[in-house]
């Protein structure tokens, strides 16, 4: 699980409520909670998000929040150590043997690659096949990032629909004074509820599918170019050097460097 994504939705909500505590009190806290207010902002949020989209890519969106708490099973550097491997059995052994090797491997986007290259496919086609399968990747993530990011525009718009919702009742009841205090409050709470639903949920939710999204692309084209540069027959080591230029530089030391450090 990934722990920054819990801990901030949970220290999010806390200091939420601390500042509500602290300035109105345990007693006060009733005063931020209203059903009408909450059917109108997250109801209506909801229900223009799934206007938005198709019932299977609304149904996809909701569950694409548990996403955000799932830690990626391969970071880039195992991947690029994994394709080094590949590249030194496919340089001793003949291409041939990766069929086998490909048996062990969890990820598919690797092993399709790796039975392109067993099949003898043309370079320029295999790039196509895998470039191809990586653009309709990253459109199924931007589908799931469109939902939140569409639900988290609703929020605040729906919060204002509230308030001014909440404004009319109170204009027509002027008359009375003393409750014109309490109804531009409960109208208030509408905006309060559209804002928690885009600063505290879909933004960060966004984010963080945003994040994931360019980290398994990155994966993906370093698994491209490993696996044509294995079949073009690239030495290794060079390999090794293309495809850490897909790391940020204090991540570009090889496991083999770091053992000769050490053994100095």
């Amino acid at each position: 699980m990934d722990i920054a994504s819990l801990l901030g939705i949970i220290l999010g909500l806390g200091m939420l409520i601390f500042g509500i505590i602290d300035n109105a009190g345990v007693s006060g806290f009733g005063r931020y909670l209203d059903y009408a207010s909450a059917i109108i902002t997250f109801g209506g949020s909801f229900a223009a998000t799934l206007a938005s989209f198709n019932l299977q890519d609304y149904i996809s969106g909701l569950k694409s929040f548990t996403l955000i708490f799932k830690v990626p099973s391969l970071n880039t550097r195992e991947m690029i150590n994994k394709i080094i491997d590949l590249s030194n059995i496919a340089r001793k052994e003949g291409l041939l043997s990766l069929e086998e090797a490909a048996a062990d491997l969890d990820e598919p986007f690797l092993k399709k690659g790796i039975l392109l290259v067993v099949d003898g496919t043309d370079p320029d086609l295999m790039r196509a096949i895998m470039e191809t399968e990586l653009i309709s990747v990253e459109r199924r993530h931007k589908t799931l990032i469109g939902f939140w990011d569409t639900l988290g525009s609703m929020g605040p718009a729906w919060g204002m629909i509230g308030t001014l919702v909440g404004l009319v009742n109170m204009l027509y009841n002027m008359s009375d004074a003393g409750a014109i205090g309490p109804a531009m409050a409960v109208a208030l709470i509408t905006t309060l509820y559209g804002s928690l639903l885009a600063n505290w949920i879909c933004i960060p939710v966004s984010n963080k599918l945003k994040a994931d999204n360019d980290v398994e692309m990155m994966q993906k084209e370093v698994m491209i170019e490993g696996l044509l540069s294995i079949q073009a027959g690239e030495n290794p080591r060079v390999i090794e050097e293309k495809l850490k230029s897909f790391l940020a530089p204090k991540d570009r030391v090889s496991d083999t460097d770091e053992s000769a450090g050490g053994e100095e």
